[in-house]
């Protein structure tokens, strides 16, 4: 028997096989394209189904007895469908600046208050149900053929299954879901005049959604009896394959954005966690929570500037048979002094504007490509130590980090994390954190894990610990107490 996970991202999407025991043995991925214009951020989501039978059908070939496959998926991109799952209008992405004005709406109807105490998320245009609200308005006759309004998540499991369900993390991020009583609000839906028959059905994380789709099954060569289910938002996945299921360790997920998600022992002071635009997310333990702490451009900063400023540097890495990454980490050393705020994609926690612009100050003309880049490296983490200030006046204080990602191959980077939070990081085996979960509920309702300790066990596996030192940490202190101003001198003019 083998399981599966299924990570669908904002670029591409992988799958990834394990063994009934957990063991990693392949996996195969895809990627699509994204457009981005001034009017709109869109994806095609028809795009995304089909890189997702490329994978599958990629390691059907391989792993024909593959009993289950966990679908997770990046959150708030919704699509428009006929009833047969067709899209009907290119997905929204998070970043799409279109809803604003509906959101205000919603904040002038039901009052910010209201909104979060429900939702558990700070009104905010980036969340689905405003930008539902804008294709209803805007495209009143394209809306008046759907079927269904999916997240990704839930339009590849109604595609694989036929069946329209979405775990609770997931509906989370539309902000028209009630976190306390595990539903679609009437309120906010009422108010944001969407008919609820259009959304799926709510499930927790790590639901069955049936076996695959016969005809589906024989194109990608599966077994018609191959289990689908519903996982989780890709955070969620991240934090059940990094094993944290504590207060006390939270999940440092370093991609493309790079995200601090600690746990919550049951429902956190909704009022608190917004004064730091936190969102609280139901958690795969039943009655425990997560919340996100995150910046819009992690592993996407450092990619800029190797792409855009480096690009003599990524040659001379190409002869010497090394990543750039590694050419330039060895290059300068830290603290640079140079910051760098890293809203390339504007800013995410703790002030959620996705107005402001990023900003490189202290440069002269001897500055090199490589301090450069080892300033951007330290934007992300003095943006993580901002976030970690508003945890703590919210009450959540974890003790260690499990880093996750392609960021936390980077050893010189988990190093330089560890030093900035003062905190110590725990790398694992598997960086692959969101497949390494999924598989994990998988092999649940599979049958190959009796719980997810036991899984847990078998499948997370620890590397190595990245001890923060304190002389290091007391450099970045004195750059970090320049840093905490950056945003809000440079706002003003941008």
């Amino acid at each position: 028997m083998k399981i599966a996970g299924l990570d669908i991202g904002t670029t591409g999407c992988k799958l990834t096989v394990f063994d009934e025991n957990g063991n990693y043995l392949d996996k195969a991925y895809c990627d699509y394209p994204v457009t981005r214009k001034v009017s709109g951020h869109e994806i095609d989501a028809a795009g995304i189904l089909k890189g997702v039978k490329k994978v599958m059908k990629e390691m059907g070939s391989l792993h024909p007895d593959i009993a289950g496959i966990g679908v997770t998926s990046f959150g708030e991109t919704f699509v428009l469908t006929d009833e047969k799952g067709s899209p009907l209008y290119p997905a929204m992405l998070y970043t799409d600046p279109r809803g604003a004005k509906e959101c205000k709406e919603l904040k002038e109807k039901l009052g910010e208050k209201r909104i979060a105490a429900i939702t558990g998320v700070n009104p905010h245009e980036m969340y689905s149900v405003s930008k539902m609200m804008w294709l209803k308005r805007h495209e009143p006759e394209i809306y008046a053929k759907g079927s269904h309004l999916f997240l990704i998540e839930d339009f590849v499991v109604f595609h694989l299954t036929g069946r329209a369900q979405i775990d609770y993390s997931l509906a989370s991020r539309t902000m028209a879901f009630d976190i306390r009583h595990l539903r679609w609000s009437d309120e906010i839906l009422r108010a944001a005049e969407i008919d609820r028959s259009l959304l799926s059905d709510t499930v927790p994380a790590g639901t069955s959604a049936g076996s695959i789709r016969s005809e589906i099954a024989a194109a990608v060569g599966l077994s018609g009896d191959t289990v689908i289910v519903s996982i989780s938002h890709d955070q969620v996945a991240a934090a059940v394959g990094a094993g944290v299921f504590d207060p006390d360790i939270a999940v440092e997920g370093a991609g493309t954005v790079e995200c601090i998600t600690p746990i919550c022992d049951g429902l956190p002071e909704i009022e608190t966690m917004s004064a730091g635009n936190y969102a609280v997310v139901p958690y795969v333990v039943p009655g425990k929570y997560v919340c996100y702490a995150f910046s819009y451009t992690g592993g996407a900063l450092i990619q800029w500037c190797v792409d855009t400023i480096a690009k003599k540097e990524k040659e001379l890495a190409e002869k010497e048979g090394i990543s750039a990454n590694t050419y330039l980490e060895r290059q300068a050393e830290s603290p640079t002094g140079i910051l760098v705020l890293p809203h390339f994609a504007g800013a995410a926690t703790p002030y959620m504007d996705t107005s402001s612009k990023g900003a490189i100050l202290g440069l002269t003309a001897d500055t090199s490509a490589a301090e450069i880049y080892r300033a951007c490296m330290e934007g992300v983490g003095y943006e993580m130590m901002v976030n970690m200030e508003y945890l703590k006046k919210s009450c959540v204080d974890f003790k260690m980090l499990h880093a996750a990602g392609g960021g936390a191959r980077s050893a010189e980077w988990t190093q330089m994390k560890a030093d900035m939070l003062n905190i110590p990081i725990t790398t694992l085996e598997t960086m692959d954190a969101g497949t390494v979960g999924s598989a994990m509920l998988t092999g649940i309702v599979t049958g190959c894990f009796k719980s997810l300790k036991d899984a847990a066990e078998k499948m997370v596996v620890k590397k190595e610990v990245y001890l923060p030192r304190a002389k290091i940490h007391e450099k970045y202190e004195k750059v970090y107490r320049r840093y905490r101003d950056v945003y809000h001198a440079v706002r003003p003019l941008m």
